[in-house]
């Protein structure tokens, strides 16, 4: 279903782009910058990747960040369509929203702060209330990757998280490999290997607005998830173990439906999370990538096409987004200004036996992409 309707109403932003001839570069290219430092006086660099269609990614080396995404609508103009800060002191001083971050060791939430692996209870950060989120206090994305380009234009980041590390066991090596390709798509391919035992899951949790940054709420943007069943929560939003059918609720996205057009019914699971911030079951056919959401901003044409090989995926509304926080040209990020599809495997999988595992063993390779590619519409 999402399939027939991209071939069927979209084009590719290489069409689109006809329009605004002249404007973008001739080929791809990739440039390395300095972009601040850190408190300790360490360097962080950023990275600028174009594609021929003149589509932009800024990629920093703190937190491997997704500082900007520049694409443009079906008449040319060019916006940036992600949340963050214009500089590394902004994230420094904002790292609540996770703004464009790598998220690890273990995204989304861990319940009550522990889980039990081969016998023995480990115990992580609690900074989510009674649980754990995105990785603890000092996750992946409050740490300084190493960046290196790579011959064919793809940004690699690397990491090695220490036995320990936030609790979590084993000395594990991240892998991080941005590409922006020419059928506009930026791909982001995730590898990691340990020296014990541990689980694992990571992400990237950027804050889309396909209107632009600060233009105002997400409420109008058309979502598709790919999936019949979503794991709903319990008050500290943790899921239940349920794996309840979307049909009859406001959680189901099969058909496209406005952001804004269910988010305030008077539904249990969307008091809990003010809004969307559920991760939903994929329906997959295989073990390869495969689309699991669209999402259309009527007003730029812009559309956002979410693919993955993993189980679930979660979707943020932008919900505790408030208006405190001013990012990219002092604009400020007001009350659901910007959406997130995180591509994951499922909240607190290390507590449910049921949930698909995250369980990663030496001598194996975790590895997990995510896509997000660009088209637009007329």
């Amino acid at each position: 279903m999402l399939g027939k309707q991209r071939f069927g109403n979209t084009f590719r932003l290489a069409q689109c782009a006809v329009l605004a001839a002249g404007l973008f570069p001739l080929q791809a290219a990739v440039k390395e910058d300095a972009f601040g430092k850190m408190p300790d006086g360490r360097a962080v660099q950023i990275y600028t990747l174009t594609n021929k269609a003149g589509i932009e990614a800024r990629i920093m080396s703190y937190g491997g960040i997704l500082v900007s995404l520049k694409t443009p609508d079906c008449r040319g103009a060019m916006a940036d369509i992600v949340l963050g800060f214009d500089s590394v002191d902004g994230y420094l001083k904002n790292p609540g929203p996770y703004f464009g971050a790598l998220i690890g060791r273990y995204a989304n939430r861990i319940g009550q702060a522990k889980f039990t692996l081969d016998g023995k209870q480990y115990t992580v950060p609690k900074n989510d209330g009674a649980n754990s989120l995105h990785g603890g206090t000092q996750g992946f994305d409050k740490r300084l990757w190493t960046g290196k380009i790579l011959p064919d234009g793809g940004l690699e980041l690397t990491y090695a998280s220490k036995d320990g590390e936030e609790g979590y066991p084993g000395n594990l090596k991240a892998t991080v490999v941005y590409r922006l390709t020419d059928a506009n798509e930026l791909r982001i391919d995730y590898t990691a290997t340990t020296d014990k035992d541990t689980v694992v899951n990571l992400t990237n949790h950027s804050y889309f607005n396909l209107k632009g940054a600060g233009s105002g709420d997400i409420l109008g943007h058309l979502v598709t998830i790919a999936a019949d069943r979503y794991t709903p929560v319990d008050a500290g939003l943790i899921p239940t173990g349920e794996l309840r059918a979307v049909k009859g609720t406001p959680f189901d996205f099969q058909k496209a439906t406005a952001i804004g057009a269910r988010i305030g019914q008077p539904d249990e699971q969307l008091k809990i999370g003010k809004g969307y911030d559920h991760n939903w079951v994929l329906k997959r056919k295989g073990n390869g990538m495969e689309l699991a959401a669209r999402v259309e901003e009527p007003t730029s044409g812009r559309v956002l096409e979410v693919l993955t090989a993993q189980p679930g995926l979660q979707f943020y509304t932008g919900n505790f987004l408030d208006g405190t926080i001013k990012g990219k040209g002092n604009l400020v990020y007001g009350h659901r200004t910007g959406f997130a599809m995180e591509t994951q495997h499922y909240p607190d999988s290390p507590n449910q036996p049921k949930f698909p595992s995250t369980e990663l063993k030496p001598g194996e390779t975790y590895k997990t992409s995510t896509v997000f590619r660009f088209s637009t519409v007329k």
